[in-house]
């Protein structure tokens, strides 16, 4: 079999695999061996893909919050001095993680706007004639100024 053809198998692979379907049956869909497949899942990381798909931001966020309030029972629960003494520093990393999924929520939502928006201008410059070329130009140019500062902003910078 060919290299292309091999990453063409790759990629519907990990199209069905990430919709949910089983690694047996994605073998038996595209014709290679699920040995071959589950091979594929751990090099490139379908697992981590599909469960990254499969939560959303406000469940991961839920999820932190649980864990930041367990870590707290447990401390107070056990009075042992080492666990209070590590408390802090695992709060401020998990409060960390949610504020940085925060923010890349925040570019991420930015950016299916603009392109939306976009798609809306070059539809509606058809008829409107205000809808120059230029202001069109203009105004993606300022919307990637704005995610580009963003961005820069969510990395801390």
């Amino acid at each position: 079999m060919k290299k292309a053809d091999i990453e063409k198998k790759k990629s519907l692979g990990r199209a069905l695999y990430l919709s949910g379907m089983e690694q047996t049956e994605i073998a038996d869909k595209i014709g290679v061996s699920r040995v071959t497949v589950s091979k594929w899942c751990s090099a490139e990381g379908w697992k981590e893909a599909r469960a990254a798909k499969s939560i959303t931001r406000p469940e991961l966020v839920n999820k932190l919050l649980l864990t930041i309030d367990t870590l707290i029972e447990q401390v107070n629960e056990s009075k042992d001095a080492s666990l209070i003494a590590g408390l802090g520093d695992k709060l401020a990393k998990l409060s960390s993680v949610i504020e940085k999924l925060d923010k890349k929520a925040n570019v991420v939502d930015a950016i299916e706007v603009f392109m939306a928006f976009s798609k809306w201008l070059e539809h509606r410059a058809q008829t409107d004639p205000e809808l120059t070329p230029d202001l069109i130009k203009a105004i993606n140019k300022y919307q990637d100024k704005y995610i580009v500062e963003s961005m820069g902003a969510s990395l801390g910078r």
